[in-house]
């Protein structure tokens, strides 16, 4: 299992300015840039880790959060396999703004299960003094809206944002684990079936 190497699509989706660049760029380069532009469109960088045994090499998007880039940013939305929704911990709007994120989302990546879509909800800044979004808020929100797993993080200071990734990780690989299980049994059903068909005639 240790030689197989699986690739695997993360998106951060939120408002402009909520740090999802800086996400980005602290987990894959370990820097911080705090006079980093806003996105235009989208980018990407890959990360190659081990997560529980399994191989993974991560291609992380980052998108741009402003309205008048939308255009440019939902196309890249399909074939995601994990959704990073991320809001900045002292912009109560852009918490507030989570749920649009999710539906634009859903809707662009033309996801078919969406209550079964591994989602996980970062708080940024969370190094910052002036918080308008309280931890409690954050968690009843993930709870309500799919109990999606929560982390407060800081690109600044790295705070949980390597652990968010592998968790984020962890989920799709439970995911393709639960499919996986039931491919088989599938695939044998149709053979038999083709089988006895074949002896019929």
């Amino acid at each position: 299992m240790t030689s197989k190497t699986s690739l695997l699509k993360v998106i951060l989706l939120g408002d402009g300015g909520v740090g999802k660049s800086s996400i980005m760029n602290r987990y894959v380069t370990n820097k911080f840039d705090a006079h980093l532009f806003h996105t235009i469109g989208v980018e990407f960088l890959n990360k190659d880790l081990e997560v529980d045994n399994h191989q993974v090499t991560l291609q992380i998007w980052d998108t741009a959060g402003q309205e008048r880039f939308r255009s440019l940013r939902t196309p890249f939305y399909r074939g995601s396999d994990c959704c990073l929704l991320t809001f900045s911990v002292d912009d109560n709007q852009s918490f507030l703004n989570l749920g649009n994120w999710k539906k634009e989302f859903i809707y662009y990546a033309d996801v078919k299960e969406p209550e079964k879509f591994p989602f996980v909800v970062l708080g940024n800044k969370v190094d910052v003094t002036e918080r308008q979004v309280s931890t409690e808020e954050a968690q009843q929100w993930c709870q309500e809206n799919g109990d999606y797993p929560y982390y407060e993080t800081s690109a600044k200071d790295a705070t949980n944002v390597a652990v968010a990734f592998e968790e984020a990780v962890r989920r799709v690989l439970a995911m393709e684990e639960r499919t996986d299980h039931l491919i088989p049994t599938d695939t044998v059903k149709l053979h038999r079936k083709q089988r006895s068909a074949a002896c019929c005639s």
